[in-house]
């Protein structure tokens, strides 16, 4: 392979770059023949796939079967563009069926690489109800608590994108890909390129993240590391607080609830960044809410400690959380817990965006699905309050029984000067607000809201 794979590499060029020497088993569902020129009896359609199996060497559209990515075995389905655009017909539902099907038997997560411009027209219903098929074999992986990834091409258009790519848990895509429902030729004349790239659906949190063919390897590792399948994992340890510095916090506690308020807010207090840098030797970032929304004060995804061990973490920056952040939240966990894999949460944030384009965005149904989401886990949650723990906002990423707090902390049902202003005391008061109110460290250990104080 070159240093600078293609854009549009073909199916056996990408499995190559994968697995290189560790090599690659190619399976074949039992043959279905199709009747002459298909379903439809599209004149010309034998002598299509005829000229198109003389120029890629494959007989259909999808290449799938077993290989080692790194060290993580799993099975691989790779699409060839070059025959017929990709597209997928009733051969190439077979084919997909049996990926999925594969993964599921041999208990492997399911890699696909994407490249297809949609539904085969020369097979007409017959082609589009594959859709379904796929749909119908990735709810089965699913439920099977295997992983599925994809990783989508230039270019991914249609159903394709709709079923492997934008279906999968994890959503990788090459560098200027194409990316969207609608391809080139049926989009509306006057539409923004941009919202069909690779880079213009991270944007629009429909992709995790846009990646370079030289670091797809290596990244793929790490994600089939992450995402397992996993048997057991105990908790995710609570990390360590942090200094200023970036060293072990040896700061004592807050005497009065000002005072514990004040350092949450202290612009010097390290954030969630600086924790997850220092929990964490790989960082897995999940994008979006797969709703078109992204919320950049709120970092979720999965790593992997220094020690090896798998955890999916949700960390607030500080800001006020938006009901898009929110719902990739609840993703996240929700997979992590499909997944077998421990949670942690880092909490620090004001409260919940309250703006008008929060509420119309779903801000109330958004917490209420985080809740929902941490409360159906079976895996361990383990939370660590690293600044402010805003009322409602801040509650919904904080797991019951396993809260702990750092002394930088402090955790209220309401902001001590709201809490003044509701109950018409002048703003001279709300140091005293803040005492009655209890939120200081010691006082959240005291009544039976955290485990620990960290630090």
């Amino acid at each position: 392979m070159p240093e600078e794979t293609p854009a549009r590499a073909t199916a056996r060029e990408m499995i190559a770059l994968l697995t290189g020497a560790a090599g690659f088993t190619e399976h074949r569902p039992p043959p279905s023949p199709l009747p002459p020129d298909g379903p439809l009896g599209w004149a010309g359609y034998d002598a299509a796939r005829e000229r198109a199996s003389t120029r890629t060497g494959e007989e259909e559209s999808v290449v799938y079967g077993t290989g080692v990515v790194g060290d993580r075995a799993c099975v691989l389905l790779s699409f060839e563009f070059g025959f017929l655009g990709g597209s997928l017909g009733r051969q190439t539902g077979d084919r997909l069926a049996a990926a999925y099907e594969l993964a599921r038997t041999r208990r492997l997560p399911l890699l696909a690489l994407v490249a297809t411009g949609g539904s085969r027209m020369q097979e007409g219903m017959v082609a589009l109800t594959q859709l379904q098929r796929v749909a119908a074999a990735s709810t089965r992986l699913r439920a099977a608590g295997l992983p599925q990834i994809a990783v989508v091409r230039d270019p991914t258009t249609g159903g394709g994108w709709a079923t492997v790519g934008a279906g999968a848990d994890v959503v990788l895509a090459l560098p200027g890909a194409q990316v969207g429902f609608a391809g080139s030729r049926v989009r509306p004349p006057d539409a923004d390129p941009y919202a069909y790239s690779a880079e213009g659906q991270l944007a629009a949190g429909q992709v995790d993240a846009v990646v370079p063919h030289e670091e797809l390897a290596a990244t793929l590792t790490h994600w089939l590391t992450a995402l397992g399948p996993h048997e057991d994992l105990p908790a995710a340890p609570v990390p360590r607080a942090l200094s200023a510095a970036g060293a072990e916090s040896a700061a004592p506690l807050p005497e009065t609830g000002r005072e514990a308020v004040a350092r949450a807010r202290d612009p010097r207090r390290p954030r969630a960044e600086a924790y997850l840098a220092d929990y964490l030797a790989v960082r897995l970032p999940l994008r979006g809410d797969r709703s078109g929304g992204t919320d950049p004060g709120l970092l979720c995804g999965f790593g992997l400690r220094p020690d090896g061990g798998p955890v999916a973490y949700v960390a607030q920056c500080g800001t006020a959380t938006r009901p898009a952040g929110y719902r990739t939240a609840a993703r996240t966990i929700r997979l992590a817990d499909r997944l077998g894999v421990p949670v942690l949460t880092l909490v620090d944030t004001p409260g919940a965006a309250n703006d008008a384009e929060a509420e119309r965005a779903g801000a109330g149904a958004a917490i209420a699905d985080t809740f929902a989401a941490i409360a159906a886990a079976h895996v361990p949650v383990t939370t660590l309050v690293i600044g402010e723990g805003g009322s409602g906002g801040a509650l919904a990423l904080a797991a019951p029984g396993n809260t702990h707090v750092t002394v930088d902390s402090y955790f209220s049902v309401i902001a001590p000067e709201l809490a003044a202003a509701i109950l018409k005391r002048p703003p001279s008061e709300t140091g005293a607000t803040a005492d009655q109110l209890r939120l200081r460290p010691q006082d959240l250990v005291d009544l039976g809201f955290a485990r620990s104080i960290v630090g």
